[in-house]
């Protein structure tokens, strides 16, 4: 997606929300000086969000190196950057917002994970106090790490249904509650969401968790289709590495809690706007639906 599609998108949306909220604000009587910023919500949620795209690997080299020298005449009432700094907490509703309305639909197949989004280098993590009581320690299949975990359910066109966020000590069964609230048909997922009340409690809401069998398990049958998708859920592990080193929603950077959330949000919707997602083509399934798989 070019930068003017994008700048489209987000506009339109802005506008529209503008209209949706205007017969609701309180008002206090008294005359208000609403005068507005040189540099617009709209063209400042672009350039937050443009970042993710840029393969810059931190926003300051983005804004000054890239912004203040090559995108002067598509933002002709550019602030500095430490004033843009200083407006991004601001427009983090914002963010969530445009994040939500970027949803997909589900389409009765879904895959869940969690990915953790470390914060600090592990050496750092007892003098490092941005995050200090917020943040936790976490292990994962690549070891320990402080900071978050990053739950996402995505369709079977890679579109995001539901992203949660939690401290990294928490165990992705606590989550999946949050998760599942849109969902409906299958939901597919590693081992770590094996759970037989999880199973009987998403089954009452119509919802079949799907996971692999332990081997002394009894009644281990499967539908061949459900193993089949089982093993393409190599789709949200790629969109959890292209988050990471595409949208760079990881680094140990942040001046603060609200930035993190900031630079979070605006790489979810960099991944949403891109215009080839990982997939899958669900024709190659239909003739096997009702095949079992010992």
């Amino acid at each position: 997606m070019s930068l003017l599609e994008l700048y489209c998108a987000v506009d339109d949306f802005c506008k529209a929300m503008d209209k949706a909220q205007a017969g609701h604000r309180l008002v206090s009587g008294t005359a208000q000086r609403q005068r507005a910023g040189r540099l617009s919500d709209s063209e400042a949620l672009t350039i937050m969000i443009h970042f993710h795209q840029s393969h810059y690997r931190t926003f300051k080299a983005y804004y000054q190196d890239h912004v203040e020298v090559y995108l002067k005449a598509e933002f002709p009432q550019l602030i500095s950057y430490g004033r843009f700094v200083q407006r991004m907490p601001r427009l983090l509703g914002w963010l969530c917002l445009y994040l939500f309305s970027r949803f997909g639909l589900c389409s009765g197949i879904s895959f869940v994970d969690a990915t953790f989004i470390a914060v600090c280098d592990n050496r750092r993590i007892n003098q490092h106090q941005i995050f200090k009581g917020i943040a936790a320690r976490g292990k994962g299949s690549t070891g320990w790490s402080f900071g978050f975990k990053l739950h996402l359910v995505v369709n079977d066109a890679g579109e995001l249904l539901a992203v949660y966020l939690t401290a990294a000590n928490r165990h992705e069964l606590k989550a999946l509650p949050k998760l599942v609230k849109r969902l409906f048909g299958k939901l597919f997922a590693d081992m770590a969401y094996l759970s037989q009340s999880m199973f009987e409690q998403l089954m009452e809401q119509g919802i079949q968790l799907v996971t692999k069998l332990k081997s002394n398990m009894k009644n281990n049958l499967m539908l061949m289709t459900d193993k089949l998708l089982l093993r393409k859920r190599s789709i949200i592990e790629t969109i959890n590495d292209q988050l990471k080193n595409i949208s760079q929603i990881e680094h140990s950077r942040h001046r603060s809690p609200i930035h993190f959330l900031v630079n979070l949000v605006s790489g979810l919707i960099a991944y949403t706007h891109q215009t080839k997602k990982p997939s899958l083509d669900r024709s190659q399934f239909l003739r096997l639906e009702n095949l079992v798989y010992p």
